[in-house]
């Protein structure tokens, strides 16, 4: 049986995508194949399509991709099993991260092992909880595994009105620590309206020259010196990057230990572990302490243009795929 997806064959641009008729994928026994009803936009996926940074092509394919089918968030309603399968049954709705097990949500059906979807919060739409595995994993897995955030602390967040910022505004908020967020002039009031008690125009304001010291900084762009993070760092604070330039991500793993021996601050790197988390999260959201942030949707065939709009910087939360018609999904 044949479903559509889209399709990359090299590396390239967005316009080097396709919408295709591929076949539907055979089931492995610990497998389950889910109707994908929405997906979510991140950076692996504009990675993936680049190429970049090259050194990803080491296992990404040297000369073409080996990932043809992008997209690691998903949440869909499982529409078999394999033999082996215990944790999940024939028409539950589910929602994961899929980056360890191969991507392939940015289709009609992907086959994923089972660990890698967790039951879906009941009170979200497909489309809200596409939105949460990936960035809620890189900002709980940030602020409470590795930065052990704390009530009354500081927290500042550098590039906070994506995907990740959205959500770990509210997880600080929630223990009781004050956020400020960093981002260009047209998200300022946004900022505001989600939680941030503090916001800066990174096009005005140079956060790394104030002299206001916080305990706990999260890095979703990474484009400055360690030294620069540094100097508004608290003595014995922790700065985390999650992803950006390269070349600085590595330059913070280089010179942690020397920061930490000479200026008593935590320069840490977050190696995601997928889905870690995502079911206590889960709890958070039907409790109602979180709730996702949609910037826009875009349909299936319509992937290229997501991708466009995310490269742009100018989205204010997630840019959701909508995959299929919620209607003709049966949720478990």
């Amino acid at each position: 049986m044949l479903m559509q997806a889209i399709v990359q064959r090299k590396y390239g641009s967005p316009a080097d995508l396709n919408l295709q008729q591929v076949e539907i994928p055979t089931l492995k026994p610990d497998q389950v194949l889910i109707r994908v009803v929405a997906s979510a936009v991140n950076d692996f996926d504009l990675g993936i399509l680049r190429g970049k940074p090259l050194f990803m092509r080491l296992y990404l394919g040297l000369r073409r991709p080996k990932v043809r089918i992008m997209g690691c968030e998903v949440a869909g309603v499982v529409e078999a099993v394999g033999k082996d399968v215990t944790r999940h049954q024939l028409g539950q709705s589910v929602y994961g991260d899929l980056s360890e097990r191969g991507f392939g949500a940015f289709a009609e059906f992907v086959a994923t092992h089972e660990d890698a979807v967790v039951p879906m919060p009941a009170n979200l739409s497909f489309e809200q909880a596409a939105a949460i595995p990936h960035a809620a994993m890189l900002a709980m897995q940030s602020l409470i595994d590795i930065a052990a955030m704390a009530p009354g602390q500081t927290l500042l967040i550098n590039g906070a009105g994506g995907g990740v910022g959205t959500l770990a505004v509210q997880l600080a908020k929630a223990k009781g620590v004050a956020a400020t967020g960093v981002d260009n002039t047209a998200k300022q009031s946004y900022m505001r309206s989600i939680g941030f008690e503090h916001v800066i125009d990174y096009t005005v304001e140079d956060f790394t020259r104030s002299e206001k010291l916080y305990d706990l900084i999260l890095d979703t762009k990474t484009t400055r010196s360690p030294f620069d993070y540094v100097r508004v760092l608290a003595p014995d604070g922790t700065y985390v990057t999650v992803g950006g330039s390269m070349p600085r991500v590595f330059q913070c793993v280089i010179l942690s230990r020397w920061i930490k021996a000479r200026k008593n601050r935590n320069i840490r790197m977050l190696a995601l572990k997928p889905n870690k988390g995502l079911e206590y999260f889960t709890q958070l959201i039907e409790a109602g302490v979180i709730a996702p942030v949609i910037d826009s949707r875009f349909a299936l065939k319509d992937v290229p243009d997501a991708l466009r709009h995310f490269e742009a910087a100018a989205h204010q939360g997630k840019v959701v795929i909508c995959v299929a018609d919620m209607s003709k999904a049966s949720a478990g």
